[in-house]
């Protein structure tokens, strides 16, 4: 019969390292107080034997529970989901989160709240009781609900706001919206589009007025008129139908559209199709997601990348060194995406209507 392995533990460390059982758990908690030829010396017997500190030994041994809390759209997240079109917004968050979080021997968990929920302080709350973690992440729109905010100030428990600048507590960061949108407009622009529509998402999301505030900063630069050529929708592929056919029926149409999300530029590319209009010959089109369904449409679709992974890595990163007692950042961090060109954008087709740009 084969015998299971012995499992390693904080002892058989301590022995290796010939140090004792205190210093072995001051290392592991990146406690002060350990000399640096001595905390080498641990790590090296760590990697050696193959230890993995056990997470419930260290939360006994100390205030931290070595989790952070990531909070997400309970009815977005869901319906993603139960589409299954290829929506990466959670793989992202998750791969991000969790490989920084696997660097300290933390954890993440993610919990779905429902933004428009009477309960929703009632759920986080009952979600910290059960969870007790060293800092929660919100995401939009949970970033900028007062309610959530007011609450994780209140239990001092640090927490990062993606997608948010303040005011109010907390870590704020962004995926510099406004000068990804600036970015995809000036691509237009640089290939002799002057008629370029924005259908921007929901005012609930501040983001969705960044990206709006980009697109008009870039085409007011080289004197274009943006008046009726920004649409909103609700970052569905519905409402991006709706946004797409009115930005199609100007007199003088829209040349190229820059649509929120993946799902808002699928409907403008069907509608494209609809309309005998081909892409990127009649119209240029960039989406600001970059999810692995825009990559397979016909043509691929130029995108926005942005940089979720990464931030929410920057956010995990800022929660544990505030778990150890580091200080917050007062100064938005700023994690910038960048475009990917593809065979969806092109320059104009031949003049519909004005051809040139008037001040407006």
């Amino acid at each position: 019969m084969r015998r299971r392995r012995q499992a390693v533990t904080i002892k058989h460390v301590a022995a290796d390292a010939g140090v004792s059982l205190q210093t072995v758990s001051r290392v592991i908690n990146d406690g002060p107080n350990v000399r640096p030829e001595m905390r080498q010396r641990v790590q090296a017997s760590i990697e050696k034997l193959g230890y993995v500190p056990s997470i419930a030994a260290q939360r006994m041994s100390g205030s931290r529970s070595y989790m952070i809390l990531a909070l997400n759209d309970r009815e977005r997240t869901i319906a993603d989901w139960k589409l299954r079109q290829g929506t990466d917004w959670v793989d992202q968050m998750l791969l991000g989160g969790m490989l920084e979080c696997a660097k300290h021997g933390f954890r993440m968990i993610v919990e779905l709240v429902d933004t428009h929920s009477d309960h929703i302080e009632r759920e986080l709350g009952a979600a910290i009781a059960a969870l007790q973690p060293d800092g929660v992440i919100l995401t939009p729109p949970h970033s900028e609900n007062e309610h959530l905010t007011f609450l994780l100030d209140r239990e001092k428990i640090p927490f990062a706001r993606i997608g948010s600048r303040g005011p109010g507590p907390g870590i704020f960061l962004t995926m510099d919206d406004e000068g990804s949108a600036r970015e995809a407009t000036e691509h237009l622009l640089a290939l002799g589009h002057k008629r370029i529509g924005f259908i921007a998402g929901p005012e609930e999301y501040s983001l969705s007025n960044w990206r709006i505030d980009g697109w008009r900063s870039a085409l007011e630069a080289v004197g274009c008129d943006s008046t009726h050529l920004c649409e909103r929708g609700d970052f569905g592929f519905a409402s991006g139908l709706i946004a797409a056919q009115r930005l199609l029926d100007l007199d003088d149409r829209a040349t190229a559209i820059i649509a929120s999300s993946e799902q808002m530029a699928l409907a403008t590319l069907e509608l494209a199709r609809k309309r005998g209009l081909e892409v990127p010959r009649d119209l240029s089109l960039i989406s600001f997601d970059n999810t692995p369904v825009v990559r397979f449409t016909h043509p691929p679709l130029t995108a926005v990348d942005q940089p979720i992974s990464e931030t929410t890595a920057r956010a995990v990163k800022l929660l544990i060194g505030a778990s150890k007692g580091d200080k917050l950042p007062e100064e938005t961090i700023v994690v910038s995406g960048k475009l990917e060109t593809r065979g969806s954008t092109a320059p104009p087709p031949a003049p519909v209507g004005s051809t040139s740009c008037s001040a407006g």
